[in-house]
């Protein structure tokens, strides 16, 4: 009874989990940028939600009313126009900053009035694609480098150590300045002393290069293109650092000196181009598929409302509102409402699929892994002190015993002397070990085992769960996609099989034995 009260316990959480997750997790997004298209960059003015400036392919737009109404207010020349970039400056919150491909704009008086203070040499060094302002300088990121000035942008100079390698990211952590990140297509470098000294403490290798998947320090890129896409820092904690790849997000939590893969659990492609970290540390994604949140070792889709558009980069309001900048537009996501008839919806997800617990049962049946084994093991164990110990034994005598025999009664010399027959003895003994009955060796021995075999139980029960409940939340979010989002519906279908596949390798094929008796009964 306890291990049946223990399993509906486990399933149970994993329910409410489900539950949680699923509907915690939708977002209904809203375009509130009306005819601007091509959006690259957003951000939302931390004293008023309803000031937002967004980037488009060839100016800078502002709205004063949340979305409702938009002004140019820095139109870009020059051959490539788009702005990659806004910054406030943390020193003066009038002052604010725009990276754009013709170079870096700044405005004293909030987008009122623009200066251009920074244009490079040629088309490489024009285009700015990163800033960071600190107490000690300015960093900015171009195609060709990184360039800092330490005169709040009336001069620059070329930081050597980065070479003229394409700046891709540049992050710190508020909490302690004198750390600086900078994500390049020749690695990830760092500055913990103010940008006095830097080291690379990430690389990624074209292909060609040994790959290795333990050593993080030289993932292999493909057919010759770097995998880094971006660098974000921890507001809350400085030690933290994440690292965008096209391998999935690294995580560093000693401060770029090791780095662990998170789990790409729910996440449809592994080719992470941005990353975003709140201030309560929560992580957002975009990828290919769109745009997802890591919580509980998992990530979840949040961009399942909109259709068919190219996340370009991610910002958050201080009431939570989460703005994706994308080739369609600016899009506003907002918790979504409305979830009175949550437990209808949710038995809906669990019809045609087999029980759970039939599931976790038949995978403990293939692994061989019952606690019914275990009982069996200490009960022949215990049987060891009732039966003997059985030993036989054999001496052979082989003293040597000689002998005349007398050949002849004729001749006296026919005697011969001969040797006697050895004499052989053997015997049968039984033992008994009284103390057995208390306790003997091979308890120590099953104790052992037992500790193993319930750790590898758990394990495959743990995935057997996860598998389970993945394919209900793939299914949750292939119902609320957009009927003409084709791809992206594949891409969930694709996501569907490999579960299955995944939970048969677990239960011998009986999962998918189950679907089809399931769907059988259904269709008759």
């Amino acid at each position: 009874m306890k291990k049946y009260l223990f399993i509906v316990a486990v399933v149970g959480i994993f329910i409410l989990n489900f539950c949680a997750d699923i509907f915690a997790m939708e977002l209904a997004w809203e375009n509130i940028s009306r005819e601007n298209l091509k959006i690259r960059s957003v951000l939302i003015d931390p004293d008023n939600n309803k000031i937002i400036y967004a980037g488009s392919s060839n100016a800078v737009i502002k709205s004063e009313d949340g979305g409702l109404t938009w002004r140019n207010i820095l139109s870009i020349g020059g051959q490539n126009r788009s702005v990659n970039l806004f910054l406030f400056d943390p020193r003066d919150k009038n002052s604010l900053y725009a990276a754009t491909g013709n170079g870096l704009y700044l405005s004293r008086n909030r987008g009122k009035n623009w200066n251009r203070v920074f244009k490079g040499k040629n088309f490489l060094e024009i285009e700015c694609t990163e800033l960071a302002v600190l107490p000690y300088g300015i960093y900015l990121g171009t195609k060709s480098g990184l360039f800092v000035s330490s005169d709040d942008g009336r001069s620059w100079r070329r930081e050597n150590k980065i070479g003229n390698n394409q700046v891709l990211a540049i992050s710190y952590c508020p909490k302690e300045q004198s750390g600086i990140y900078v994500a390049s297509t020749g690695g990830i470098f760092k500055s913990a002393d103010s940008g006095k000294s830097w080291e690379r403490i990430f690389v990624a290798f074209s292909a060609g290069a040994n790959d290795s998947e333990e050593a993080v320090t030289e993932n292999q890129g493909e057919e010759g293109i770097f995998d880094i896409k971006y660098v974000s820092c921890d507001p809350r904690n400085f030690k933290n650092v994440y690292i965008a790849t096209s391998k999935g997000v690294y995580k560093s939590q000693d401060k770029g000196m090791s780095w662990s893969l998170i789990p790409d659990f729910g996440m449809l492609s592994r080719d992470v181009s941005f990353l975003l970290v709140s201030k309560e540390s929560e992580i957002y994604a975009v990828t290919e598929s769109g745009v997802f949140k890591y919580n509980n070792e998992r990530w979840f889709e949040l961009s399942l409302g909109l259709s068919g558009v190219e996340v370009n980069s991610l910002a958050l309001d201080v009431d939570g509102n989460l703005y994706a900048a994308c080739d369609k537009g600016l899009f506003r996501g907002q918790l979504a409402s409305g979830k009175d008839n949550t437990n209808n919806m949710i038995s809906i997800y669990f019809e045609g699929e087999p029980r759970i617990e039939d599931l976790r049962q038949q995978a403990i049946k293939y692994a061989e892994v019952s606690p019914e084994k275990i009982s069996e093991w200490r009960k022949k164990a215990a049987k060891k002190a009732i039966l003997p110990q059985v030993s036989v034994g054999i001496d052979r005598n082989t003293t040597d015993l000689w002998h005349w025999e007398g050949g002849s009664t004729t001749k006296s010399d026919d005697d011969v002397l001969r040797r006697g027959k050895d004499a052989v003895n053997w015997d049968v003994a039984l033992t008994w070990d009284l103390s057995d009955i208390i306790w003997n060796d091979a308890q120590t021995s099953i104790d052992v085992r037992s500790k193993l075999m319930v750790e590898l139980r758990e394990d495959i029960l743990d995935q057997v769960n996860k598998l389970y409940f993945e394919r209900l939340r793939v299914k949750a979010e292939m119902d609320n996609l957009a009927i003409e989002d084709r791809h992206k519906r594949f891409e969930k279908q694709l996501k569907l099989e490999e579960l299955r596949a995944s939970l048969d390798s677990l239960t011998a094929g009986y999962y998918s034995a189950q679907l089809r008796k399931l769907s059988s009964r259904q269709s008759s």
